[in-house]
């Protein structure tokens, strides 16, 4: 699947996929948004202190981890600007 493939969401959309909405745990970064269902540290679409459906880009300064923690999770969808 190339990039112009990938189905494009708003905040609006992405908010649903929170864990509690939807079963769908979805989390963005840099435009990109990551299904992150499978991992049992985002269980109940919490991780720490931050929550699924919201872009964690500004989030992940403060994280133990890089940006390669979301290489593992397939991306499913764009953010739209």
């Amino acid at each position: 699947m190339n990039e112009n493939d990938i189905p494009t969401y708003t905040i609006g959309q992405l908010a649903l996929r929170n864990g509690q909405d939807k079963d769908d745990i979805w989390v963005a970064y840099q435009g990109k948004i990551y299904d992150v269902t499978s991992s049992r540290l985002w269980r109940n679409g919490q991780h720490y202190e931050h929550w699924a459906g919201q872009d964690l880009t500004p989030e992940l300064v403060d994280a133990p981890h890089n940006e390669n923690v979301f290489d593992k999770f397939k991306v499913v969808g764009q953010l739209k600007k």
